[in-house]
This record gives structure tokens, C-alpha cells and sequence, in this order.
């Protein structure tokens, strides 16, 4: 063999070194789950089911609570499919908007999905609704729900009354100043029982914590507050947690420490501008007070799950203003710092990439969707699709 023939031999096998670590470079798969319309479409949650389907759920319609033509849409990505199901229609109150809806696929497989309608095109007038489905549903399509019912949200006496003053008293002089006209309501609205009972929403998905205990995190603008709906028995009777302390602190999602400490991160809906945070040691039933994290956020959703390999990730939109920059940060210390950051989407201001919702399948793929709409171009319409990404941890360790 010469010299010449050895080099080429070495190259060759070089390149098909560089080839197979090529092959095996972790990237993300993107797809529109519908093509981009000008309806708005809102606030999608996705969840796995038992036979391995994804199922994600959104709203759609010509505006939010003040369009009665919003409905909840649906769609199904069967498991090894590349391609998302054609989406069909899930709920509907006729001449209501149903908005926000949250999925929780329970131990034994049956499907619940969680769902305001709005009764009066304010949010103060949320009735919370709630549906369940057997597990023999599937792809392609549509669900068939075996009940659907009303959920009633009733906060111990005097427990929104005391949230709603001591999160008031935190605020400082300025804040008050700036918020006079949106708090000006708060003292006599907590003291009564329908503004108490109504109002309360969900954004993420709810949880099934290893005790066996259900939790919906829910939230309410009446007051700009959280609570947790618990349910200790499979969800056939629902209490509802003490609220949350900490004005704008609203849209919580849940993940469980290994000491037994429930952590919620928030949207923030005040003055903050950064994701924040409240522990609970008795699972959801009460909270310590709310705290800013070191997190930017520009009171937009957000979701944190635990991952299997043990590190915590959180999907947000890392900016103190505008939406058109979506990450996923990782913890490896439970929740307390994010050291680790990459980015789904950046784009121009004007574009939206938010309101997501994360999940991890059994197969360990890290699945997001999340409301996707372009920056037009002048003079043209705005447009809206769901978009899913599929990725994994190694993609997110590689950061940017």
C-alpha cells in the first residue's frame, strides 16, 4: 500500500467518523400541528398517553373571553407517527368561550381535561368545567367523553379574604400607585362568596403526586392569586388549597423535591417581570410566600417537569419583555438555579412563540407545543398555529 493510498484510506475513514458523530448529534424535530391561520389559537397543554399517543388541547376562535365562538380543539400524534392527526373540536358551550384547557391522564389511564368558560366575557366570571374520557381513547379521532361536569372551587372562609390583604400589604407604595385602579376592588370583592368561588382557571396540566394525592394548579385575575384544587380520591371530591400570597403570582406549575417539598414557579402578572416561586411542605394545601426568582419573564406561561434522568427543566419565555424568545433551562438542584439554557425559537418583536406546555414520554423524548405566530408583514393579517418540538436532555445540556 503507498503512501498516498494509506492517506486516502485515512480520510475516508475520517469521513465516516465525522458522518456517524453527525448522525448521532442530538437535534430537535419541529412540526405545525395545522397550517398558521388567523384565528387565535391559545394556551395548548400535551400529554402522553398510557399506549404511548401524544394528545395536545388548545383553544381557538376570533379573540379570547370576549369572543363567543372559542372552542377547545384537539389532535393526536400517534406513537412513531411524523405526523400530527387532522385536528377536530373537543368541547364547546355554545355562545360561551371555553379557554385554557389542562389535561391530567390519571394512574389508570382515563383522560381528564380541566376547562374555564366564561360566562360573561370577563375572567372574573370563569366557571370551571371538567371532562373525563375512558383510556381506550386514541388516534385519529375525536374524543368521546363519558361525563362532563362542573367543578366547584370553594376556598375555606376567610382564606382569600386573608391572601388577598397580606399580598396587598407587600406591595410597595409605587406598586400600589400603579396598580391603584385593578386593586381599588380587591377588599370587598374577597369578602364575597361568588367573586371567591368563581374566576379560578387552570394553564398547565395537573399532577398525580407519588402519595396518590391529585393536584390542578389554578389560578384567578380577580385577585392576580394561586391555589391548588386537591382531590385525595381519584378525583371524586375536590377541596381547594389556601391561596398563594404574592400579587401577579398567577399560572403555577408543580414539581416535587425529593424531601417531599412541592415547588411552584408562576407567571408573573405584576411588576416583577421575573418567573416566580413558592414552597409548600403538605402538598399543595398551604404555601409559603411568593419570591422572585433570578428567571425574566414578561408575564407570559411557563412549565417545569422533573425529568427521568433527575434534573429539572423549564420551558419559559427568558425575556422581561415580548414573547419572541422561547428556552428550556435545566436545574440540577431542584429548582433553586438554571444554569443551563437553549433556545427553541428567537425571532424579530412581534412574533410570539409562547404559552407552552412540556412533557417527557416513557421513551425519554421531551416533548413541547406552544402557540407559534410570525411577525407579518406589513399590512398583512397576523397568524397563529400550534407548534410541536421534540427534543431531548442532551439537546438542552448542549445550550446555545
Amino acid at each position: 500500500m503507498t503512501r498516498t493510498t494509506r492517506f486516502a484510506g485515512w480520510i475516508g475513514l475520517l469521513g465516516l467518523l465525522t458522518a456517524a458523530a453527525a448522525a448521532q448529534e442530538p437535534e430537535v424535530v419541529k412540526r405545525m400541528i395545522f397550517e398558521p391561520e388567523p384565528k387565535h389559537n391559545h394556551a395548548s397543554c400535551v400529554a402522553e398517553t398510557p399506549d404511548g399517543d401524544l394528545l395536545a388541547v388548545w383553544y381557538s376562535g376570533t379573540g379570547e373571553r370576549k369572543a363567543d365562538d372559542v372552542v377547545i380543539q384537539a389532535a393526536w400524534l400517534r406513537k412513531g407517527a411524523d405526523a400530527w392527526s387532522p385536528r377536530f373540536q373537543t368541547a364547546d358551550t355554545p355562545g360561551y368561550p371555553d379557554c385554557n384547557p389542562a389535561l391530567l391522564i390519571a394512574p389508570d389511564g382515563h383522560i381528564h381535561m380541566f376547562r374555564p368558560t366564561i360566562l360573561d366575557h370577563r375572567w372574573e366570571s370563569a366557571l370551571l368545567k371538567w371532562s373525563v374520557a375512558d383510556p381506550s381513547q386514541g388516534p385519529p379521532g375525536p374524543i368521546r367523553w363519558e361525563s362532563t361536569e362542573v367543578l366547584h372551587v370553594t376556598p375555606a372562609t376567610g382564606t382569600v379574604e386573608k391572601a388577598v390583604a397580606e399580598s396587598l400589604a407587600k406591595l410597595t407604595a409605587e406598586e400600589k400607585a400603579r396598580y391603584a385602579k385593578e386593586l381599588e376592588p380587591f377588599p370587598t370583592r374577597a369578602a364575597d362568596p361568588l367573586y371567591q368561588r368563581l374566576g379560578w382557571m387552570p394553564r398547565v396540566r395537573g399532577i398525580v403526586l407519588p402519595s396518590g394525592r391529585w393536584l390542578l394548579p389554578l389560578y384567578c385575575d380577580t385577585f392576580s392569586l394561586s391555589l391548588m384544587a386537591i382531590s385525595d380520591d381519584q378525583g371524586k371530591t375536590w377541596t381547594a388549597g389556601t391561596p398563594t400570597v404574592g400579587f401577579g403570582a398567577i399560572q403555577p406549575t408543580l414539581v416535587q423535591r425529593e424531601d417531599g417539598t412541592l415547588v411552584a414557579f408562576f407567571r408573573d402578572n405584576g411588576p416583577h417581570n421575573k418567573v416566580r416561586v413558592a414552597t409548600s411542605p403538605d402538598e399543595g394545601k398551604t404555601w409559603t410566600d411568593v419570591e422572585d426568582t433570578t428567571l425574566d419573564n414578561p408575564g407570559a406561561g411557563i412549565e417545569a417537569i422533573k425529568l427521568q434522568g433527575g434534573a429539572w427543566a423549564l420551558i419559559h419565555n427568558d425575556l422581561p419583555r415580548g414573547r419572541h424568545s422561547l428556552a428550556v433551562s435545566l436545574s440540577e438542584d431542584e429548582g433553586r438555579t438554571w444554569p443551563i439554557t437553549r433556545h427553541l425559537e428567537r425571532g424579530e418583536p412581534g412574533s410570539s412563540f409562547h404559552y407552552p406546555s412540556m412533557t417527557q414520554a416513557r421513551d425519554g423524548a421531551i416533548h413541547a407545543t406552544y402557540t407559534y405566530s410570525l411577525k407579518p408583514p406589513a399590512g398583512e393579517t397576523n397568524k397563529s398555529t400550534m407548534m410541536h418540538a421534540a427534543f431531548d436532555e442532551t439537546w438542552i445540556r448542549q445550550g446555545d
